[in-house]
């Protein structure tokens, strides 16, 4: 099994993450926000980006979590978490800096203007696939902006 484990600790390794997770998709059962160890933690259905390249008409899709730590408080907009059955889509993984500081705000962009926003003191971001793979024959596509 080939499984992805990735560790980002700057904007730099953050930006191969949010590559990794592009057209994840999650429901609002997959946010947990533990703000005693200020870890903000997502399950998603992972495209698999990187075995995409050449493939006739079969992908992969693989289960993995994404755990944000240092983080002091998460903003949404868009997102029901009453709602269970809401699919989100996720396009990126964003960092904006609130100075010459470490610390800033984390934003996962979704389809639909939906969005999270997690105010951190650092980036300290991990991403691991957790299962084994399936198959599927969809692959993401975007409209010409």
């Amino acid at each position: 099994m080939d499984s992805l484990k990735l560790l980002a600790l700057d904007t730099e390794d953050l930006s191969v993450v949010s590559a990794h997770l592009q057209d994840a998709v999650f429901k609002t059962d997959g946010l947990a926000y533990d703000a005693r160890h200020h870890v903000f933690s997502l399950a998603v259905n992972r495209f698999v980006w990187e075995k995409a390249a050449g493939r006739g008409k079969a992908f992969e899709r693989r289960r993995a979590v994404i755990a944000f730590k240092r983080v002091n408080a998460v903003r949404s907009i868009g997102v029901d978490r009453k709602d269970t059955e809401a699919v989100f889509s996720l396009l990126a993984v964003d960092f904006t800096s609130n100075g010459e500081g470490p610390d800033g705000t984390i934003k996962l962009v979704m389809s639909g203007n939906a969005s999270i926003a997690l105010d951190v003191e650092c980036v300290e971001v991990q991403l691991a696939d957790t299962g084994g793979a399936w198959e599927t024959s969809l692959k993401p596509r975007h409209p010409a902006v």
